[in-house]
């Protein structure tokens, strides 16, 4: 397939394409007990995967030392190009003093199984006081996306990947739409503007009232949830899944969305990973993205607008992608509908919006939300996936 379908381009112009051939495939496989191994976190491997299916264009594997520190400092690969977040693979002085440099290396997932192959171009060792207080704003450990960063290797093994092949996702295979199919996909629906939305918690009715204010403006809403790996507090991506299939089948028009999981790990890294959401969503094929409250937040790291404060810095249309801010929404007893502050003339004691906390919790007791908050099937699905944690 070609990577010119009409639409919006890639980040970077062409859309990467990392995984083997069948004759790369069968050359990697009859080396498999030859090369020397890395095994990887799950968030590298999530990381393989997004590298191999064009989600991360243009890059084409882990950063070598050059890419890494300007995209650190300066949110930019050294060609110039926009780019947010490191990608790297990260090993121990151990591990790396047995890669050499020009040669292939071997990846395999946490289970041992042989999923991957890397062209080991760079060995270098980081700084991980600067990435973490340049990327997440913090070098706290208590951010779990510094506390990755301070327990992975001290040497960063940077090139090519391959990915041995392209398998169906052990538990959405349905919604496992890579970026060459979506943007297929959106042309074949004739749709010409599309807004991404990034989701790692259930939809509420402050996200579904912002995604149906976009669709008032666009074509088509890619309903985007993040399926890697997340905190352990997070709720699980299948009780996820469920709650984005209920609600779209009785409160979105069938014709206007598309439901897909994005393969990626979470970072937390706020600011800085709402611009790493959009270039995605953009690889994806979409021609806008929806920033609101605290994007890719945790705690108190980052104010509540810093994520959409930090589009300014690149100059308009760098980027390639729309971004639509919103501000936070709540239903507004007064008004009777949802609202956010540009429209609602309310009190704040007059607002009605809960934190993640707060429903959970309600969840855990046994407790539904109320009605403008969630969904009430939506709130079921999620207070019986609470209850079946719970110890007995």
């Amino acid at each position: 397939m070609s990577n010119n379908i009409q639409g919006i381009a890639p980040h970077g112009g062409h859309l990467v394409n990392r995984i083997a051939t069948p004759e790369q495939r069968e050359e990697f496989l009859s080396k498999a007990d030859f090369l020397p191994r890395v095994q990887l976190e799950n968030r590298a491997v999530s990381d393989l995967e997004m590298i191999a299916i064009g989600g991360f264009s243009p890059i084409t594997g882990f950063m070598n030392q050059d890419d890494y520190n300007q995209v650190v400092s300066d949110m930019r690969l050294t060609n110039g190009v926009p780019w947010s977040i490191p990608i790297t693979l990260s090993v121990s002085a151990s591990e790396a003093a047995n890669l050499t440099e020009g040669n292939l290396v071997r990846l395999d997932d946490s289970t041992g199984k042989y999923i991957g192959v890397l062209h080991l171009s760079q060995k270098y060792t980081y700084d991980k006081h600067r990435e973490a207080v340049n990327v997440y704003r913090t070098d706290e450990e208590k951010h779990p996306g510094v506390k990755v960063v301070y327990n992975q290797g001290e040497i960063n093994i940077a090139g090519d990947v391959w990915l041995l092949e392209r398998s169906p996702h052990p538990y959405f295979p349905a919604y496992q739409i890579d970026p060459e199919t979506s943007r297929l996909m959106f042309q074949e629906k004739g749709w010409k503007t599309v807004v991404g939305f990034q989701t790692r918690n259930p939809i509420h009715r402050a996200h579904e009232y912002i995604q149906k204010c976009a669709l008032e403006t666009v074509d088509g809403l890619f309903l985007h949830p993040l399926v890697g790996e997340t905190k352990s507090d997070d709720i699980p991506a299948d009780v996820r899944m469920r709650c984005y299939e209920i609600l779209l089948e009785h409160y979105y028009p069938q014709n206007r969305v598309l439901l897909a999981i994005n393969p990626s790990a979470m970072r937390y890294a706020g600011p800085r990973e709402a611009i790493f959401h959009a270039l995605i969503r953009k690889n994806y094929g979409c021609t806008h993205f929806i920033v609101g409250r605290d994007h890719a937040g945790v705690g108190d790291y980052y104010g509540t607008y810093d994520a959409q404060h930090i589009f300014d810095q690149f100059q308009p249309g760098e980027l390639g992608i729309t971004p639509m801010m919103f501000e936070h929404a709540f239903y507004c007893t007064r008004t009777k509908q949802m609202a956010t502050t540009k429209t609602s003339p309310s009190t704040p004691e007059q607002r009605v919006h809960l934190s993640g906390t707060k429903v959970r919790e309600m969840l855990r007791r046994g407790e539904l939300p109320p009605t403008e908050f969630s969904r009430p099937e939506v709130a079921a699905e999620l207070a019986k996936a609470m209850q079946l944690q719970l110890p007995a």
